[in-house]
């Protein structure tokens, strides 16, 4: 009697979770076929646009030839190359400005002057447009890797700068109560007991300082002559390839996407939500 009595509430849960699963199946296919639709149905649009010569072919290339532009782009290495130099430098501003962001957020979500003088500069300098810093990068750095670098960490690090700050003014009083009673102290209750607790905000933070720096980085490699994604678009307007032009554009945004899905939904997903309770 007792064996069946604890099979039974086992079997329960099993199809509990074996139903749930069949949900969770149902509703992926359902957003895949949603979006499939939805690109189709622009894919659609573009082509009607194309065949009814709403514009001349010159500024509003077909998808064969914007599609022949990236295959020989990625034939000739082109591509490749722009995507190449342009991550390394936005990995390199993004790497400095999550080294000086993070920690200075921390010290602004605790130091109270230095919120009120500090934190009011970030906040005024995260109104300005980061290629409003691209004129005193050249000056400061000239026409070089250095001024798009600058203008990358500027363009990230006001972001992360004030979302950890105000992750650590949000942090629940009861977390540095008992770090004070366990004796921590100095740089182990920024490290051990602030970041940790902060962490959702951080990544909000890290992830919008991302899309910043990688906006920054195309504004400045349009305006300063190099090697990049920024230069290849620049190249097409000059010569005036709409196919280029539009096929770097998809490039740029398969990029980004990419990135959020692949870098920060797994970090969301790992350290957030699991660690959180917020899975669904």
């Amino acid at each position: 009697m007792n064996n069946v009595a604890h099979q039974a509430p086992s079997a329960a849960l099993t199809a509990i979770a074996q139903t749930k699963a069949r949900k969770d199946r149902l509703d992926r296919w359902r957003i895949y076929a949603m979006r499939l639709a939805f690109f189709a149905s622009l894919i659609g649009l573009w082509h009607a646009l194309v065949w009814l010569e709403v514009w001349d072919e010159m500024i509003f290339p077909s998808l064969p030839q914007v599609t022949e532009t990236l295959w020989l782009g990625m034939s000739d290495q082109s591509l490749p190359a722009a995507i190449a130099i342009s991550m390394q430098r936005l990995l390199i501003g993004y790497g400095l400005a999550l080294c000086i962001g993070i920690p200075l957020g921390l010290l602004l979500g605790r130091v109270r002057w230095l919120n009120e003088t500090v934190g009011m500069l970030a906040m005024g300098l995260q109104a300005l447009p980061s290629i409003c810093w691209l004129p005193l990068a050249v000056l400061w750095f000239g026409l070089g890797e250095s001024a798009m670098i600058f203008v990358v960490v500027m363009g990230a690090l006001m972001a992360l700068t004030l979302a950890t700050r105000d992750g650590v003014k949000n942090m629940p009083p009861l977390y540095m109560r008992a770090a004070h009673v366990l004796g921590a102290s100095g740089w182990r209750l920024y490290v051990h007991v602030m970041l940790p607790a902060t962490l959702p905000a951080v990544l909000t933070g890290a992830k919008l300082g991302w899309s910043f720096a990688w906006r920054s980085l195309m504004a400045a490699e349009l305006l300063l002559v190099g090697v990049g994604l920024g230069s290849l678009l620049e190249r097409g307007r000059e010569l005036h390839d709409m196919s280029l032009v539009v096929a770097v554009m998809v490039v740029i945004m398969f990029v980004g996407l990419m990135t959020d899905r692949w870098l920060f939904s797994r970090l969301e997903q790992r350290f957030v939500h699991r660690r959180w309770g917020t899975s669904a």
